[in-house]
């Protein structure tokens, strides 16, 4: 098997290469954190309620031939599994924690059980008392059941592992080529993420065949394979092919992970144009289907992007697991392409909304992420599965818990979105504390980073070894006007200091002041209304911070009032306002609202609502008339 760094995409081609885990160590900070937040508390957690809710002991039923009206959980229960052995395998890879190693190992023997001779495996079809396999391809997850072990047995692969992890998902992807390749049967799985996960197999193992697959999929659908559903066949991207669209649309994740799988198949096969059309679909997708926080997907029915510019923000569904997946096509393309503006998505997506997930103490989750909650959020019971969408504050489990896991994989190997190399360059793309090395035209580089963004605006690199001169590339974030570099202005975007050597610094300053934001006029759900940014975060208003014990829609900021920095958060001039009760809320003439006297709102950074109790919560404030 090719064995490459420790790297979760690892692409063959394109302007830019990623830098392993084992090459980028976050020494504390934001993320770092967050990243023992993930090893103390939410990978064990994810693992007592998998072993809780029976999840794991499906397989233990499946080889023993008792599941047969025993299953439990959902048909996809099988993926959410496997993600967390690839939260494991990554978090061994960071830590070498033996521990989790073996408790990968016993996983993997669970589940080797179960798998066919002819690599099939699942546990919800094909057993004793269950439906037969393939017969549920609009909703039965088998394909994509086994993207998400193969994408746990790359991570095996990439860590320096064998074991049974690898050996089953090898199996079953042989298997698919087998009963899915050309000439075979001409179906396709209606969740998307076969085909990435084949992508990065056949990268991982060098073998060509796991890549042509991923091709097959990613060209079959969009053929009307797939049944009609109430939904439409744009749900799951079988409407029209993905060659011929122009926008990311349907349910959000799935287009998302179907868009990554389509920049990893145009990397490897150099086709330029399919590069492209990706390229210019999650654009489009990020000019007008986009939240704030660079949240993703606006109905609650079916998980689904809206049209352009249809993001209303109580009805905002910003699936955590959209959020990954934009950060997942965002950094293929970034490698692709090389433009680090893609580094700006991910950041928004990183401290907006995989970062709003998770509670402060590690037990909770929110699956769906408003930015407008309009009545007290109560907590969930620590002790029940939620439903997917329905936690007012964060849950501690759900009946779909694809997102729990799905935060614990990002933050395992979240150090390999800090920098990227290429011929002649580092590229720095996120900021954080840490150490980077590195490799530039065959040479070493070793870089230290210091800083205490996104708290603190000023980064310090020092160059601890470089054997011959090279660049330095810094993303100067689109929000950053006014940042410095030793002294001098800087414009977002990318900015180069070439010929760097064993003890250069570089200093850079990056402008950390409140800044208002207005909405285009095109979103009609937030005309009228402001939010305040600061650095990568949005922040918002908790009714916890208004005086007297107001709601959150008893406020608006005054007009010409600007931001000023308050603690991580910020304060802006508002008021109090009373609407006069009517018996009907329409008239010839607009409701006029009176002002109270004026205070100070406090906002907070997003990610860190609903840690203090219930409250009701908004991102956009409306502005005085």
């Amino acid at each position: 098997m090719v064995s490459a760094s420790f790297l979760p995409v690892a692409p063959g081609g394109g302007r830019l290469q990623p830098v392993g885990i084992d090459q980028i160590r976050i020494l504390g900070g934001f993320w770092g954190d967050r990243q023992q937040l993930n090893a103390d508390k939410l990978i064990p957690h994810s693992l007592r309620w998998e072993t809780k809710v029976g999840w794991i002991e499906n397989f233990v039923r499946a080889a023993e031939g008792t599941i047969g009206g025993r299953h439990q959980g959902r048909e996809f229960a099988d993926s959410d599994v496997y993600k967390l052995i690839e939260a494991m395998a990554w978090e061994v890879g960071r830590t070498g924690d033996e521990d989790l190693d073996a408790e990968i190992e016993r996983l993997g023997a669970l589940i080797e059980a179960v798998q066919g001779d002819d690599g099939y495996l699942n546990t919800r079809f094909g057993n004793p008392g269950q439906e037969p396999r393939y017969s549920a391809f609009a909703w039965g997850h088998e394909l994509y059941c086994y993207g998400h072990l193969i994408q746990a047995a790359v991570a095996r692969i990439r860590t320096g592992h064998e074991g049974a992890i690898v050996r089953v998902a090898i199996k079953a992807a042989d298997h698919v080529c087998r009963e899915f390749g050309k000439g075979a049967r001409e179906d396709v799985c209606g969740h998307p993420e076969i085909e990435v996960a084949l992508a990065e197999l056949s990268r991982a193992t060098g073998d060509a065949r796991y890549l042509e697959q991923a091709r097959i999929f990613l060209d079959r659908r969009g053929h009307g394979i797939l049944p009609d559903i109430e939904f439409g066949r744009s749900y799951y991207q079988d409407d029209e092919p993905f060659r011929e669209s122009t926008v990311l649309r349907g349910h959000s994740v799935r287009a998302l992970y179907l868009c990554a799988a389509a920049v990893d198949i145009a990397v490897e096969k150099g086709d330029a144009e399919l590069l492209e059309i990706a390229r210019l679909q999650f654009d489009a997708t990020i000019a007008r289907r986009t939240y704030i926080t660079g949240g993703m997907g606006s109905h609650h029915q079916d998980e689904a992007f809206g049209v352009d510019f249809e993001l209303p923000p109580d009805r905002s569904y910003c699936e955590t697991c959209a959020g990954i997946g934009s950060v997942m096509v965002a950094w293929r393309l970034l490698l692709a392409t090389g433009d680090l503006r893609y580094g700006d998505v991910i950041e928004r997506a990183l401290y907006n909304i995989v970062a709003a997930s998770p509670s402060e103490a590690g037990d909770g989750f929110f699956y769906a992420n408003t930015l407008h909650r309009r009545t007290p959020a109560m907590p969930a019971d620590p002790d029940e599965a939620l439903p997917r969408a329905n936690a007012s504050l964060r849950a501690p489990w759900f009946e779909v818990s694809c997102c729990p896991t799905n935060v614990a994989r990002t933050f395992a190997s979240l150090s390999t979105l800090v920098a990227t190399a290429s011929d002649d360059a580092v590229q720095i793309v996120q900021y954080a504390p840490a150490s980077i090395e590195a490799e530039v035209a065959g040479s070493p580089v070793r870089l230290t980073m210091a800083t205490g963004y996104p708290y603190d605006g000023r980064v310090v690199v020092t160059v601890d070894e470089a054997e011959a001169p090279f660049d330095l590339e810094l993303r100067i974030p689109g929000w950053a006007a006014g940042a410095t570099l030793g002294g001098e202005t800087v414009e977002p975007g990318t900015c180069r200091i070439e010929g760097l050597t064993t003890d250069d610094v570089i200093e850079l300053d990056l402008p950390l002041a409140p800044r208002l934001v207005r909405p285009d006029s095109r979103i009609d759900a937030v005309r009228g209304t402001v939010a305040v940014e600061r650095g990568p975060f949005v922040l918002c208003v908790e009714s916890v911070d208004l005086p007297g014990g107001l709601d959150v829609a008893e406020i608006e900021v005054l007009r010409g009032a600007e931001p000023t920095a308050s603690g991580r958060g910020a304060a802006i001039r508002g008021r109090r306002v009373r609407h006069a009760a009517a018996p009907w809320p329409y008239g010839p003439d607009a409701a006029v609202a009176e002002g109270d006297a004026e205070f100070d709102i406090t906002l907070v950074p997003y990610h860190s609502w609903a840690n203090r109790g219930p409250v009701t919560m908004r991102v956009w404030v409306p502005e005085q008339a």
